[in-house]
C-alpha cells in the first residue's frame, strides 16, 4: 500500500524528461565550456611555471578540459534514444575520467588555496609549500593516485555485457568486484571532497584574520587596492561552495539509497544528485573567468594575444 502510494505521489515526475533536460543544458554549456578552455589552454602555453599557483593552474585547465570534452559524451547518454554502446561507452569509459578530473579539480583548488595562504599570511616567508618543486610533486601526486588508483581500475572492472538496460545499466555492467570498488571508490570522493573543504575553509580563514589584521595596522594610502587584490581570492571559496557542494549533500544519500525504483525518494535523490552534478560542471565555465582575475600573467598574455589577434585581423582588413 505505502509503495504504491509513494509511485503515485511521484508520478508527475518524468524521469525521462528530466535526463532529456540536463542533456540539452549539457549540449548548451559545452560550447562556451569548450570555447573557454582551449583559449585558457592556448594561453597558458606560453606561461612559463615560475611559481607554484602556475603549476597549480596550468593543471586545473588540463583537468577542466577534460571534464568539457567527456561532458558532452554524458550529456549523449542521458538522451532517451541513445544507443546501448554509448551508453556502454559512457559507463566504463568517459564518464569514469569525467569524475575522476572533476575530483582532481577539486583537490587543485584546494592546493591553489593553501598557496594563497602561504602567500597572504607568510609573504615574507620562503615555505616549501610555495615551491615549484612542491606544486609539481603535488600535482602529479593528485593525477596519479586519482586517475591510477580509482579511475583505472573502476574501467578494468566495469567488463561486463549490461544485463540491464534501464538507470542501473552501469551497475550491471559491473561483477560483485567492481560494485565494492564503486562503493569504495565514492566513499574515498566523497571524504576526499570534506577533506578539501576542511583546508579551505582554514586557509580562508587565516587569510580573513590577516588581511582584518593588516587592514587595522595599515593606515596607507593604498589600502583599499591591497583590500581588492585581497579580496579577489576569495572568488576560489564562492565558485567552489556554489558548484560543489549542492553535488556532495546529495551525493551520499544517492548513492547509498537501498530503496526500490518504484520508491519517491528513490526518484527525487536521482533527480536532485543529476542537477547537482549538472551545477558542479559549471564550474568549468567559471574557472576560466577566476583565472583573469586571480593570474596577473595569465590576464597580461591573453589581452596581449587579442590585441595581436585584433590587429591581424584589422591589418587583414586594410589590405
Amino acid at each position: 500500500m505505502s509503495g504504491n502510494s509513494s509511485l503515485s505521489a511521484c508520478s508527475h515526475i518524468n524521469l525521462v524528461a528530466v535526463n532529456t533536460t540536463l542533456a540539452y543544458l549539457f549540449f548548451m554549456m559545452s560550447p562556451v565550456a569548450l570555447l573557454l578552455n582551449v583559449t585558457a589552454a592556448w594561453v597558458s602555453l606560453e606561461l612559463q611555471s615560475s611559481s607554484a599557483f602556475i603549476v597549480y593552474f596550468k593543471n586545473l585547465i588540463a583537468a577542466d578540459l577534460l571534464v568539457t570534452l567527456t561532458a558532452t559524451l554524458m550529456a549523449a547518454n542521458l538522451l532517451p534514444d541513445a544507443s546501448l554502446y554509448v551508453r556502454m561507452f559512457a559507463c566504463r569509459y568517459s564518464d569514469v575520467v569525467l569524475y575522476s578530473s572533476l575530483y582532481t579539480s577539486i583537490c587543485l583548488m584546494g592546493m591553489i588555496s593553501l598557496d594563497r595562504f602561504f602567500k597572504i599570511v607568510r609573504p615574507r616567508g620562503t615555505a616549501f609549500g610555495q615551491s615549484v618543486l612542491f606544486s609539481t610533486v603535488s600535482s602529479t601526486f593528485i593525477w596519479v593516485t586519482i586517475f591510477f588508483g580509482t579511475g583505472l581500475p573502476t574501467m578494468i572492472l566495469t567488463d561486463r555485457h549490461p544485463t540491464d538496460h534501464t538507470e542501473d545499466l552501469c551497475m550491471s555492467m559491473k561483477g560483485p568486484a567492481g560494485q565494492f570498488l564503486h562503493k569504495t571508490v565514492v566513499s574515498m570522493m566523497e571524504s576526499v571532497f570534506w577533506l578539501v573543504t576542511t583546508l579551505i575553509v582554514f586557509c580562508y580563514i587565516c587569510i580573513t584574520l590577516k588581511v582584518l589584521q593588516s587592514f587595522r595596522k595599515s593606515g596607507s594610502s593604498n589600502t583599499q587596492g591591497k583590500k581588492r587584490t585581497t579580496l579577489r581570492v576569495f572568488l576560489i571559496l564562492t565558485v567552489y561552495f556554489v558548484c560543489f557542494m549542492p553535488l556532495h549533500l546529495t551525493r551520499v544519500p544517492y548513492i547509498l539509497d537501498n530503496i526500490t525504483h518504484d520508491d519517491c525518494v528513490h526518484v527525487l535523490l536521482n533527480v536532485l544528485h543529476r542537477s547537482a552534478l549538472w551545477i558542479s560542471i559549471t564550474n568549468v565555465c567559471l574557472d576560466p573567468l577566476l583565472y583573469v582575475f586571480l593570474c596577473r600573467e595569465f590576464r597580461e598574455k591573453l589581452v596581449e594575444k587579442i590585441h595581436r589577434i585584433c590587429f591581424c585581423f584589422l591589418g587583414n582588413e586594410s589590405d
